[in-house]
């Protein structure tokens, strides 16, 4: 079985950088246990390139760089990227979740001037998590504006025993973030909001069972009351990626949600994929025993349901 045409969801990209930014990106790296052999470099033509070889159609760009001023001219970046090649690239705007005031204003830029077309938030950004309730007008923006937000942990951060938060740890973060969204009723007080999680989800699927078991339990903090069927309500609308995570994390995913709402993300564009890895990566998806050769072609375009005004750019391209 082959692919064509897919649409990936889970893209990055890294604005141009000074030798010095790039060679500080390097030591910082390799400080957090992440060994890199030498100073990482992002280009278009690269992405385009490798998207040409594996029959990759179109590919979502998301980069969400720590500071409001990177953010913001990340973001101008990647616009400009996208109105050279409006038909292989879209834009995941970056939010900065720490500030609800810069939050807003940065939604309003990407939906107005940049003309994203959807919106990309980390788990954690500089301390602030997505349940934390100052951002109640933020999260009731996006719901008003019926977008589609791409969850992806934060990858840049000190390594636990000995091993580099990519790994493993972004799976576990993704999980706790989104436990606590669940909880603080964000996937039903947000109804409009389509939510890509990145990774197959990290860990929440493998728990999904566990939450629904225990998760109402007496001796478990519940403020909203929810219900084991609510739980497995609100957590089966979610919409899980592809990246890192075949064959074994479709399994747990397909348990919590439909196969409708898994999507196709290569993790191209940064330091911890390969070619190699992410070729294996959708050779497992591509031979996955539990689908149909029918649901796995769709997994790589389901994404276009969610993004209307891209599959008609896309179209139109045709």
């Amino acid at each position: 079985m082959g692919v064509n045409g897919w649409v990936d969801i889970h893209g990055h990209f890294s604005p141009p950088m000074s030798e010095e930014a790039r060679q500080s990106f390097f030591d910082l790296a390799n400080k957090n246990c992440f060994l890199l052999s030498e100073p990482w470099k992002w280009t278009y033509q690269d992405t385009l390139s490798y998207m040409d070889k594996a029959n990759i159609k179109f590919q979502f760009l998301s980069n969400i760089p720590g500071s409001y001023d990177a953010l913001k001219a990340s973001n101008d970046y990647g616009a400009s990227i996208v109105t050279q090649h409006p038909s292989r690239f879209g834009l995941l705007a970056a939010i900065p979740t720490e500030n609800p005031g810069n939050a807003l204003s940065e939604i309003a830029r990407a939906r107005g001037s940049l003309k994203a077309d959807g919106y990309a938030v980390t788990c954690c950004y500089d301390g602030t998590y997505l349940s934390d309730p100052k951002l109640d007008p933020v999260w009731e923006e996006l719901n008003r504006l019926q977008a589609v937000v791409f969850i992806h942990p934060n990858a840049v951060a000190p390594p636990t025993l000995g091993r580099p938060q990519p790994l493993i740890e972004v799976a576990f973060e993704t999980c706790r973030t989104l436990v606590s969204m669940l909880y603080g009723g964000h996937f039903a007080r947000y109804p409009d909001i389509k939510f890509i999680v990145a990774h197959c989800g990290g860990t929440l699927p493998v728990l999904a069972s566990r939450l629904q078991l225990l998760g109402c339990a007496s001796w478990v903090p519940n403020p909203r009351g929810l219900t084991p069927d609510e739980i497995k309500t609100q957590l089966s609308s979610l919409y899980l990626d592809t990246a890192a995570s075949c064959p074994s994390g479709l399994g747990p995913a397909l348990e919590m949600t439909s196969p409708s709402h898994i999507e196709y993300g290569a993790d191209c564009g940064v330091a911890c994929s390969t070619e190699e890895t992410m070729e294996a990566n959708k050779a497992a998806l591509l031979n996955y025993e539990r689908l149909s050769k029918a649901e796995i072609d769709a997994i790589g375009t389901n994404v276009l349901s969610l993004f209307p005004r891209v599959a008609a750019r896309l179209n139109d391209s045709m």
